[in-house]
Parts: C-alpha cells; sequence; structure tokens
C-alpha cells in the first residue's frame, strides 16, 4: 500500500500529531531525555461533533493544523503505517495556540 491510511475521527474525536517538548533550555543547557507524555500536537483531522440529546451536533473548537495543548494522560495512542497519533476528546483539549 503507497498511499497512507486516511483516518477520520467520529463524533468530538480529534487525531493529533504529538510535538515533542524541546529539551534544550532557553540558555543552551541541554536536559536530559524525558519519558513524559506529549501534551502539545498539531491537529491533523477532526470528527463532525458530538450528537446532542436534540439532534443537533456540538461544533468542533478547533480545525486541522491548529496546536493544541491537551492533559498529558487523555490521549489515547495509535499507531497507522508506522506515524503514531493520538486521539484526543474535545473536552481533553485545554488551548489551541492562535
Amino acid at each position: 500500500m503507497t498511499e497512507k491510511a486516511q483516518l477520520i475521527p467520529l463524533e468530538d474525536h480529534i487525531l493529533v500529531e504529538a510535538i515533542e517538548e524541546e529539551n534544550k533550555t532557553k540558555s543552551g543547557i541541554i536536559l536530559p531525555e524525558s519519558k513524559e507524555k506529549p501534551s502539545k500536537g498539531k491537529v491533523v483531522a477532526v470528527g463532525n461533533g458530538k450528537i446532542l440529546d436534540n439532534g443537533t451536533r456540538a461544533p468542533i473548537d478547533v480545525k486541522v493544523g491548529d496546536t493544541v495543548y491537551f492533559t498529558k494522560y487523555s490521549p489515547d495512542e495509535l499507531d497507522v503505517d508506522g506515524t503514531k497519533y493520538l486521539v484526543i476528546k474535545q473536552s481533553s483539549i485545554l488551548a489551541k495556540q492562535g
């Protein structure tokens, strides 16, 4: 298969590629590698929104290409054809960089 699999998140799920935090301080000191989970990523795909009790869909507040910050232990990891993604519910996203 030469083409990458296209993933479409369902409902209020958001597909994110993790952005690794820099391991160097502003003054140039290199910090040891951390095994801490990522908390920042770039949005790759978004679902259509959660279906509310009245039958309408709640809007998604982020779009493809946004950089988002999320709680460290909320994402589920997904490996597709060697590419690692994080799947996050919209409620776990704390902020987006604009």
